[in-house]
């Protein structure tokens, strides 16, 4: 479609892209733009009861516009939201996670408080790019393009969201790979994760692709790459296929191992403030009974554990739950499985947390918590789950508090953490 109307931006949706109204009252969504702007746009989709469209001309401007640092801005998804100030960004994160529990769940919530990020720019310790082998040895390496996610935006070492030694590590592949990306995994496509240790060490997972390709090669040329791990298809582990078995990570008052895949919040300043806060609204936990649900390598487990707590915590991931049980105190025992099969049986508890992926908690799951009746830390990295799951809790769940924690800025990501009780005893 083609047609070019006038919109006035009244907010930021939660895909990160300003929200307005087309003349017939029809919600529409427009990439980078800002609340505030009155912005001719170009219709690329319409449906029955929204549209989306792309900037065409800024016609009045906002002051909380700013130039975007990043030189890959203008065409590159992986960031949506690097054109407002660093305020307005925390500003509309915390109207995205109330819109959602009032929308979705139906919870009458003040606005919450977001907590920034100690870094807008140099957080993550854990990038994937995508890699797609177009023929004739040409490579394009990057993100999805903003409008067209069909597309890859080839991204070099100036993004700017990675922790430099990644960044730097990204730069010396790319350079080092060999014609049509020879020395990796042979496939059309390919999932390159990169992930940086405190150490400066970096380690490849690679996913996709049918041989190992040349691992020991690749290590020789890429100065600061300490390891490469390979999934041929999604059901198969990661398997070691060059360099260390492990990398050494301190996180906050832990020694850690990382191998392969395994999970560690990206932002590593940031995520010290969400687990300091979960350790002081958890309160007083001596002597009492704790459920870690979705517990990763079990770090609330362990610290609640070493603050006189008895835990169970329950993780999947069979690498995760093995490092989770890594000098972990007496008083942590940690189950492997889903969640929706051991948490009852891990039941009754004084509190009980939970850290879902994104899709959020099986459908199984709210039922359980209901009739434990226990207080609920939701730890959450997607609004409209959350919304979701609090919603199934049932009328005798209410939200008693909402925070939430900038890990991802540039991005419309939220991390929030919700303490939900039960009002009938």
């Amino acid at each position: 479609m083609s047609d070019e109307v006038l919109v006035h931006i009244t907010g930021i949706a939660a895909g990160g892209a300003g929200v307005g109204r087309l003349p017939d009252g029809k919600a529409v969504f427009v990439h980078r733009t800002v609340p505030g702007e009155d912005v001719e746009v170009r219709i690329l989709e319409e449906k029955k009861r929204w549209a989306r469209a792309e900037a065409i001309m800024i016609r009045l401007g906002s002051s909380h516009r700013r130039e975007a640092p990043c030189p890959h801005y203008a065409r590159c998804g992986g960031c949506t939201l690097e054109h407002l100030t660093y305020q307005v960004q925390l500003t509309a994160k915390a109207g995205i996670v109330a819109d959602s529990l009032r929308r979705i769940g139906g919870i009458d919530i003040a606005i919450p408080d977001v907590v920034p990020s100690p870094e807008e720019f140099r957080y993550r310790n854990r990038v994937s790019f995508t890699l797609v082998r177009l023929g004739t040895g040409k490579v394009v390496a990057g993100f999805h393009e903003l409008n067209h996610p069909e597309r890859i935006v080839d991204i070099g070492d100036a993004c700017l969201l990675p922790e430099l030694p990644i960044s730097q590590v990204w730069g010396r592949l790319r350079a080092s790979w060999g014609e049509g990306a020879n020395l990796l995994p042979w496939g059309r496509r390919l999932r390159l994760t990169l992930r940086g240790a405190s150490s400066g060490e970096v380690s490849l997972v690679v996913d996709g692709g049918y041989n190992a390709g040349e691992p020991d090669a690749l290590l020789k040329r890429v100065e600061g790459l300490s390891a490469i791990w390979h999934r041929a298809r999604q059901d198969d582990a990661h398997q070691l296929i060059g360099g260390a078995a492990a990398v050494e990570e301190d996180w906050q008052d832990e020694e850690l191992a990382l191998s392969g895949a395994m999970f560690l919040q990206v932002n590593r300043a940031a995520a010290s403030l969400l687990e300091d806060y979960v350790a002081s609204i958890a309160g007083n936990v001596d002597g009492k009974f704790v459920v870690d649900a979705y517990c990763g390598i079990g770090l609330h487990a362990r610290r609640l554990a070493r603050a006189g707590a008895n835990v169970i915590g329950i993780e999947l991931d069979r690498d995760a739950v093995e490092e989770a049980r890594k000098n972990a105190p007496n008083n942590v025992h940690i189950r492997e499985g889903k969640v929706e099969e051991l948490l009852g049986a891990a039941l009754p508890a004084d509190l009980i947390i939970v850290n879902p992926p994104r899709t959020g908690l099986d459908a199984a799951v709210p039922a359980i918590l209901a009739r434990s009746r226990a207080r609920i830390l939701y730890v959450s990295c997607n609004p409209a789950t959350l919304a979701r799951d609090i919603q199934r809790l049932g009328e005798n769940y209410r939200v008693a508090s909402l925070k939430c924690f900038d890990l991802f800025p540039q991005t419309a990501h939220v991390e929030s953490v919700a303490e939900v009780v039960c009002v009938t005893s």
